[in-house]
């Protein structure tokens, strides 16, 4: 038996999804909150272990993060009786046999939020990128045109890794306001390490002038990293949802 979780998460203080030794980590809680209830062992005799949809790098929040593990369905209630404030499973359902999380997904979506008006906030500084000065609405909305379809996208990924594929195709890709922030919503097959971060930062610098709107064209090619624009910073993505064949 195989069972679906679907969770939510506050990742500024999580060093990432990934199990760290010493370090505090949204996989490590979740499997210890698992082990309470059923066990350290799976229902097929191997350690219980989590499969996840998106590896998230420290300080990255989740609304549908989706992972899954080899034993039975725990109610909600129960496990996040047992977890930290800033974990929460949504829901837990029984999977096929031989489903995971990682390789059964169609589908990732993030979104990158940005607060764009001039006074700081108390309230958003865990959750958007503040950024008083002026964009060019215009740039941001082409370069998230250029992004649809496969592309190279080796320099939006640091340079030390281990993918060995850095194509990877849009399905959608667009900048919303909503009130004071913009947000990027877009949606790929997979998603390299920094990917989403490392295209913002470099569509910020077109947006103020920086670089032009070719210039980021030409990094859809395979361009080196050394060539894009900065990482921007990780308080502002949030894994927003992994979608199923099922889903459809």
């Amino acid at each position: 038996m195989v069972t679906k979780l679907t969770l939510e998460y506050d990742g500024t203080d999580f060093i990432g999804w990934a199990c760290q030794p010493g370090l505090r980590t949204v996989q490590e809680v979740l499997e210890h909150a698992l082990h309470t209830v059923l066990g350290e062992t799976s229902a097929t005799g191997e350690p219980l272990t989590l499969t996840v949809a998106g590896r998230t790098d420290r300080g990255v929040h989740a609304w549908g993060q989706v992972a899954g593990y080899a034993h039975e369905a725990v109610d909600p209630r129960r496990l996040n009786s047992l977890l930290p404030e800033d974990v929460s499973i949504l829901a837990a359902e029984p999977a096929p046999a031989g489903w995971d999380a990682r390789r059964a997904a169609v589908s990732r979506t993030y979104c990158y939020r940005l607060l764009t008006r001039r006074s700081r906030s108390a309230l958003e500084r865990r959750y958007t990128l503040w950024w008083p000065r002026p964009l060019d609405r215009d740039a941001l909305d082409e370069c998230a045109q250029a992004l649809l379809g496969t592309h190279d996208f080796t320099a939006f990924t640091p340079t030390e890794t281990d993918h060995v594929r850095f194509e990877r195709t849009v399905l959608s890709a667009q900048w919303r306001l909503n009130g004071d922030t913009l947000e990027l919503w877009i949606q790929a097959d997979t998603f390299m390490r920094h990917m989403v971060r490392i295209l913002v930062g470099t569509m910020l610098e077109v947006a103020s002038g920086q670089r032009t709107f070719a210039q980021f064209q030409q990094l859809l090619g395979g361009r080196p990293r050394v060539e894009a624009g900065p990482t921007a910073l990780p308080h502002g993505l949030a894994l927003a949802s992994v979608a199923y064949p099922t889903d459809r």
